[in-house]
C-alpha cells in the first residue's frame, strides 16, 4: 500500500475518510480508502480498509463511495466534529482534541492507522502541535 493521503481526508458523520492509491492499471491510479471513527474501536469500521469493497479512479469518487457506505451502515451517532483539528505534517496525521481544559493528540504515520501518540498532556493545541513537530523534525535528522 502506498502512503495514506491524509491531505485529501474528509470528515463525515463521525468518521475520517482517508483515501490512498490502491494500485495502478495502465498508468491510471485506482483509489481505495480507510476509515477512522471518532468513537474508536467501538465502531466496527474503525481502522477498516474499504468496507464498501468498491474502488475508483479519482479521490472525489472514492470519498463519495465511502460517504454512501457510511450513510447506509452507520453504527453510531456523531457527537460533533472530532476530526476538526487535524493537521498533516511530513505526511503524518495529527488529530488534536481538548477535554476538561487539557489537550491530547492522536498521531498516525504515513502508512498505518496505528496511533503512535505518546501519552502526554498539553495545556494548549499550540503546545501539542509544537511538541509533535519537534519530535518529527528530530526523528528526521537522526
Amino acid at each position: 500500500m502506498n502512503r495514506l493521503l491524509y491531505e485529501s481526508s474528509v470528515a463525515y458523520k463521525g468518521y475520517l475518510i482517508i483515501p490512498f492509491v490502491f494500485g495502478k492499471v495502465d498508468d491510471y491510479e485506482i483509489y481505495s480508502y480507510k476509515l477512522l471513527a471518532e468513537v474508536g474501536h467501538k465502531s466496527r469500521f474503525h481502522g477498516s480498509e474499504n468496507p464498501a469493497a468498491m474502488y475508483s479512479n479519482t479521490v472525489t469518487n472514492i470519498v463519495d463511495i465511502a460517504k454512501e457506505h457510511i450513510d447506509l451502515n452507520m453504527d453510531f451517532v456523531s457527537q460533533g466534529d472530532f476530526f476538526q483539528s487535524r493537521y498533516v505534517y511530513r505526511h503524518n496525521l495529527i488529530i488534536v482534541y481538548q477535554r476538561n481544559s487539557r489537550c491530547y493528540y492522536d498521531h498516525y504515520a504515513p502508512d498505518s492507522l496505528t496511533n503512535i501518540a505518546a501519552p502526554k498532556l498539553f495545556s494548549s493545541p499550540y503546545e501539542c502541535l509544537n511538541w509533535v513537530q519537534q519530535g518529527l523534525d528530530g526523528r528526521k535528522r537522526a
